[in-house]
């Protein structure tokens, strides 16, 4: 038997307060029923857990009951069957075949791109300027995934990228809290726009693969190894959609979670001016103006401080699910088969339990190795298990050295009359992302 949870309404269980204020709402529940919360919404079962060993248990002992869940796949007109969709034996085969664009020795060689790019955004920017500074993070991360990984400049492309993300961004967020969905063959105007925004993805992401197989190169970088792979049985190579796809979701997932926890940091350290002034302090110490390095990453111990504890408050990602694809065991509790399983960042990122004054922004709380004295899955925003995310190392590499390059130049305050406020779709963006003004250092 499962414990109990909310009773919900009549017809629709909990789907009101689900469309109120979703995360408030598991806040709630976990502090009044515990951590294994079920939850009833229209045609699904939910289980909410909130305790790091259940969670623990969810994503490795438990990985051949589960799947990806039908919220997930409302994103394969985008994605296809890229790394993050895909499941079983063709992803294994797909992270094995991508893991060595990821390994650490090549991470690091992309550390000057990281800062010499976040460095070249910032000649448009100018003292006393009103920015969105999540459309500036945006705009850098895909430059900087794109050469990184694909050799590949798009920066002429940022705008056109930033406004399809964001139509199908909007168009997720809508439809993960629907009562019900038409047939897909019926074109609403929702389906339109995001139609059309995955074509603009489409061309530029083919013009990528063509050109680069026009050209026949092999320059040692990921698209490289997508195009020159062969099958292991009979020697055939991917298409051009299959290689889609996974530049697609390595495209999209390498710079919208980078991006998304940047702006949440910058929007935090405008609140927490001591926090910010013993960030600067550090990078005058260790870097005295100049770009970072990887080679500073071990003194820019602060500055990655500063970045963990955002993801703490603002996981951009801000939930797993897992649909329950055999009966099984959670915790001693039986979970029957379609149940979806939901583990969220942000509930157990705020949960006193694992960390003193959990709403508060106190970078400081990582010192003396906290993260290896807390339970494995008391934080954990880059997932966990098999399907940890392939691209962590490269994000925390990323973030801390755009925070040490940005930071040294420019000081942001949140613009007057400014309403940030989270949007819950793919990921925790800021729903009209954040204006700032910028202040020269």
């Amino acid at each position: 038997m499962l414990p109990p949870g909310p009773r919900g309404h009549l017809l629709v269980g909990s789907l009101p307060e689900f469309r109120r204020d979703v995360l408030g709402f598991f806040i709630e529940c976990a502090r009044r029923y515990g951590d294994v919360v079920p939850i009833r919404v229209p045609r699904r079962q939910l289980v909410l857990l909130s305790h790091p060993d259940l969670i623990e248990e969810v994503l490795t002992a438990r990985v051949r009951h589960t799947t990806k869940t039908v919220l997930l796949r409302m994103l394969r007109p985008v994605l296809g069957d890229g790394l993050l969709l895909n499941e079983g034996e063709p992803w294994l085969r797909q992270r094995r075949l991508i893991q060595p664009a990821f390994h650490r020795v090549r991470i690091a060689a992309y550390g000057d791109v990281m800062a010499g790019y976040a460095d070249r955004a910032m000649a448009e920017w100018k003292d006393g300027q009103t920015r969105d500074v999540h459309a500036d993070m945006m705009a850098v991360t895909q430059a900087i995934v794109a050469k990184t990984l694909f050799d590949a400049d798009v920066s002429d492309a940022a705008w056109d990228v930033g406004q399809a993300l964001h139509v199908l961004m909007e168009d997720f967020s809508q439809r993960r809290t629907r009562l019900f969905e038409l047939p897909s063959f019926v074109p609403t105007p929702g389906r339109r726009r995001a139609r059309r925004a995955v074509e603009r993805l489409n061309r530029l992401v083919y013009d990528i693969i063509a050109a680069r197989r026009a050209s026949g190169e092999d320059r040692g970088d990921l698209l490289s190894l997508l195009l020159h792979a062969q099958d292991a049985d009979d020697g055939s190579r991917m298409t051009d959609r299959q290689v889609r796809d996974e530049i697609m979701t390595l495209f999209l997932a390498g710079h919208e979670t980078t991006a998304v926890s940047l702006s949440w940091t910058w929007y935090l350290l405008a609140q927490h001016p001591e926090v910010e002034a013993r960030l600067i302090e550090e990078l005058r110490s260790v870097l005295g103006g100049r770009l970072p390095t990887v080679a500073d990453l071990p003194r820019l111990r602060y500055t990655e401080m500063v970045v963990t504890e955002s993801m703490r408050l603002y996981p951009p990602a801000y939930t797993i699910t897992r649909r329950v694809a055999e009966p099984c065991e959670v915790g001693g509790h039986p979970i029957p088969r379609e149940t979806v399983l939901v583990m969220s960042q942000w509930v157990v990122h705020r949960d006193a339990r694992w960390f003193d004054e959990p709403a508060a922004f106190h970078p400081d709380r990582w010192e003396n190795d906290l993260a290896k004295r807390l339970p494995r899955y008391a934080y954990f925003p880059f997932g966990g298990g098999p399907r940890l995310c392939i691209g962590n190392t490269f994000a925390m590499m990323e973030a801390t050295l755009l925070l040490a390059t940005i930071a040294q130049r420019f000081r942001f305050s949140l613009a007057p009359g400014a309403s940030v406020k989270p949007m819950l779709s793919v990921t925790l963006r800021p729903a009209d992302g954040i204006r700032m003004m910028l202040s020269a250092r």
